[in-house]
């Protein structure tokens, strides 16, 4: 049975309960922080219910009597179901809203489990189905919400008071307003007066490196709330379906091997956007700062004048060993961890510093080196790296080929010559765990 949810102002309405129980004492407490009057009838009443000065005790058997015209709506929520089968009844020849809790709300209406933010509320039924899942859904969307969804709303509420006062009538205002909130809600906070003012804003905000999943709350109610998004290559593309259907999705992703856009492009692509007045999301694989250029973006965008800010992602060197089961440190095995960039576009050669990597004790990845492999395994052996220390070569997250290969640094380049960019190198005891 789906269930049409109808929001109603309760403040000042008069509501009975019948029962003194748990299950009465979790919806009092809910509905008082609506504002109603509660009366509860019953033989025991819970001392957290008697407690409460908003609520008015009738420590007593359920006469029928109780059922009055005067009473807005009733809660049923007895331990005894023909005591709640009869409130059930009389509500409905008095044609009163009822609540009966041992039912599911086929005899009255369906008290949904609720989130409270201020004012914002969300009131989730599963049509009686699970009360159980309903909890769960409850926690999920409880866990998504910012922080500061109360203090936005208020703000909200005062800044739109605020616009409608100072800006004439017409679609400015409106597209005004709209725009405030898209920042505060692409903030997760009220702004200041200045945030107010700017015309755009770029988020440089990492996928992580796999499934749609592993990217944060904050980074995903981004996309939910963006303007555009400037993607890479190897995200999973169900982000992109989470975004509004009006946002522009623009694919400027880098390849080995294949195709890429330039870096130039990239930034002039964000500025242009943010000029625009379009709150931009540059989505990138992995974490923007680690070896993702974020660092170089977020320069330019500031040079230019545009607010930009970056939200962290699980990045390519942790994520896709741990997809194997590898940890990148493991107590009393490796104590550190490193991890190199071997795409060296200045010299074209092997990274430098090959010969202190060599005498690392700890964990060594490197990035962008699948097609240097084998130079790089030969110079960590010849600077002092045992032959027959772990190693091995992984892909995974969204590549189009995934491999875990391992091996030793003296047969690792062998038995991954057949793999295929993007793919992490790692170096290290830790390659061997399982």
């Amino acid at each position: 049975m789906s269930a049409f949810p109808f929001f109603v102002e309760l403040e000042g309405k008069s509501c009975l309960v019948v029962g003194g129980g748990k299950v009465a004492q979790r919806k009092v407490q809910v509905l008082l922080s609506f504002g109603p009057e509660v009366t509860v009838v019953a033989p025991e009443i819970q001392r957290e219910i008697k407690e409460n000065t908003a609520v008015t005790i009738l420590e007593r058997p359920f006469r029928e009597t109780d059922i009055q015209d005067g009473y807005d709506f009733v809660i049923a929520a007895s331990d005894d179901a023909r005591v709640n089968a009869r409130v059930s009844e009389l509500c409905r020849l008095r044609q009163i809203p009822v609540n009966r809790a041992d039912e599911d709300g086929s005899e009255g209406f369906l008290f949904p489990a609720l989130v409270k933010r201020g004012d914002l509320t969300v009131g989730i039924s599963t049509g009686g189905a699970s009360p159980t899942a309903a909890a769960y859904f409850r926690r999920l969307i409880e866990a998504a919400l910012p922080e500061k969804t109360g203090e936005m709303l208020d703000y909200l509420r005062k800044i739109r008071e605020k616009i409608l006062a100072s800006t004439p009538k017409g679609e400015k205002r409106t597209e005004k307003i709209r725009a405030v909130a898209k920042k505060c809600l692409q903030k997760g906070a009220p702004l200041t007066e200045e945030e107010e003012q700017i015309t755009g804003r770029v988020y440089l905000v990492g996928a992580g490196c796999g499934s749609a999943d592993l990217i944060t709350v904050r980074g995903l109610r981004l996309i939910q709330t963006c303007d555009a998004i400037v993607y890479d290559e190897l995200i999973d593309k169900a982000l992109l379906d989470a975004a509004p259907a009006s946002a522009e999705k623009i694919p400027m992703g880098k390849r080995a091997g294949g195709k890429s856009a330039r870096q130039e492009d990239i930034i002039q692509t964000l500025i242009d956007l943010a000029r625009s007045g379009k709150m931009v999301v540059r989505l990138k694989g992995g974490d923007p700062y680690l070896f993702g250029r974020g660092g170089e973006e977020r320069l330019a965008l500031e040079a230019a004048g545009i607010d930009c800010q970056q939200v962290p992602g699980i990045p390519s060197a942790i994520g896709i060993p741990a997809e194997y089961g590898i940890p990148v440190t493991h107590r009393n095995v490796s104590r550190s961890l490193h991890i190199i960039t071997a795409h060296t576009a200045d010299t074209g050669g092997l990274p430098p510093d090959m010969e202190k990597y060599a005498q690392l004790e700890g964990t060594l990845v490197f990035l962008m080196g699948l097609g240097k492999l084998s130079l790089l395994v030969e110079s960590l052996i010849k600077n002092g790296k045992s032959p027959s220390t772990p190693a091995a070569v992984l892909s995974g997250g969204n590549a189009p080929n995934p491999v875990c290969i391992r091996g030793t640094l003296e047969t690792i380049a062998q038995l991954a010559k057949d793999a295929q960019p993007p793919a992490i190198i790692l170096v290290g005891e830790v390659a061997a765990l399982s």
